[in-house]
C-alpha cells in the first residue's frame, strides 16, 4: 500500500496541531482527512521521527519472525504426516 504522507511528515502534523494550530485548519491546509489526523495521533502521539522508525523497523523484524514460525509449523506438520504413512 502506496502511503501518501510519510511517518515523519505525519509526525510534523501532529506537532503542528499541538503547537496550537487547529485541527480543521490543518487538515484544509495539508490535504487530509480529520479522521487520518486522529487515526495518525493514536499511532504516533508523542513520538519522535527516530521512534516511528524503529516502531517500522520492529514491525517489519516481527513480520518476518512471523513468517519464519508459520514455515517452522508448516515444515513439522508435514514431517508428521509422512512419518504417520510410513507406520
Amino acid at each position: 500500500m502506496k502511503k501518501r504522507f510519510s511517518d515523519a511528515q505525519i509526525i510534523g502534523f501532529l506537532k503542528e496541531a499541538d503547537s496550537g494550530v487547529s485541527v480543521k485548519e490543518l487538515c484544509r491546509r495539508h490535504g487530509f482527512s480529520e479522521a487520518s489526523y486522529y487515526l495518525w495521533r493514536s499511532k504516533f502521539g508523542g513520538m519522535d521521527v527516530s521512534d516511528a522508525k524503529r516502531l517500522k523497523a520492529l514491525e517489519a523484524e516481527n513480520a518476518r519472525l512471523k513468517k519464519l514460525l508459520a514455515e517452522s509449523v508448516l515444515e513439522n506438520e508435514v514431517t508428521r504426516e509422512a512419518l504417520r504413512k510410513k507406520w
